[in-house]
């Protein structure tokens, strides 16, 4: 019986927790609430699960405990059973991953309004591009990076000559435009990560990931990395402040390009 009481305890003491507890996922911070919706949803079939199988683990061994004189009958096998057991965990894992698919493909597809961003990883900081008066990115490639263009910018594209660099410096992004995130790394696995705007991404070396997000609301978000980077990953972190247009505008006009940066001092 303890232990009938205490499997009991356990089911409503999670519940309870989860519905009680004080906090929850950060202040959104963005337009993806799809993604809470999605947690919510996984929540809601995991905790049903938890709850259903716990407390049947309790009747079971109510029900089931020694009596002098009692004897368990012998079923190895149960062809209904299984297939019961086997069609239920395919519906449940089918309503889990399916919204995750609708949501993933939002999240990799941003609208052709979108401005461009680049965000590079490197042990141990994080370095970002912005687009000049044309709009675009220039061209890039590890093999450019040097102390000089620490974000290997292709030096013979023109579309990169007026490119804003931002290295050792806060990211300024303008509230309630869609912008898309072109993340890369130069060395190592990194992970971009900013809980308030749901944004969340792997930068693998040798290739070019990507997101977008549209800010909801000012202030200064800071940025992570979710992927174990070495021995400096607890402290690889930024910021990224979402300002009103002419404050945007007002920061955007005192960062330097990449052809300003790559002029020699007189």
């Amino acid at each position: 019986m303890p232990i009938v009481i205490a499997l009991i305890v356990i089911a409503v003491g999670s519940v309870a927790f989860h519905m009680l507890n004080p906090w929850w996922l950060t202040p959104i911070a963005s337009n993806w609430k799809y993604i809470d919706t999605t947690i919510a949803i996984t929540f809601w079939i995991t905790g049903f699960v938890f709850t259903a199988v716990v407390l049947f683990m309790a009747y079971c061994v109510f029900r089931f405990r020694h009596k002098d004189g009692s004897q368990a009958a012998y079923r190895p096998e149960n062809n209904k059973l299984e297939w019961g057991l086997a069609i239920v965990t395919g519906v449940g894992v089918v309503a889990m991953l399916t919204p995750g698919l609708f949501v993933w493909s939002q999240f990799v597809t941003a609208p052709p309004n979108s401005s461009e961003i680049e965000v590079v990883g490197e042990q141990w900081s994080w370095a970002f591009r912005l687009p000049g008066k044309n709009g675009r990115l220039g061209a890039s490639d590890n093999k450019y990076v040097s102390p000089d263009n620490p974000l290997g910018i292709n030096p013979d594209d023109p579309n990169g000559k007026d490119n804003v660099v931002i290295v050792g410096d806060d990211l300024h992004l303008p509230v309630g435009k869609p912008v898309r995130v072109w993340l890369r790394s130069v060395d190592v696995v990194h992970d971009f990560y900013v809980p308030e705007f749901r944004a969340k991404m792997d930068l693998m070396p040798g290739m070019v990931t990507r997101f977008w997000f549209t800010p909801t609301r000012t202030g200064t978000f800071e940025i992570l990395c979710a992927g174990f980077c070495g021995v400096g990953h607890p402290q690889m972190r930024g910021n990224v402040v979402i300002d009103t247009e002419n404050d945007y505008r007002t920061w955007l006009q005192k960062q330097q390009t990449f052809a300003q940066l790559s002029t020699p001092a007189k």
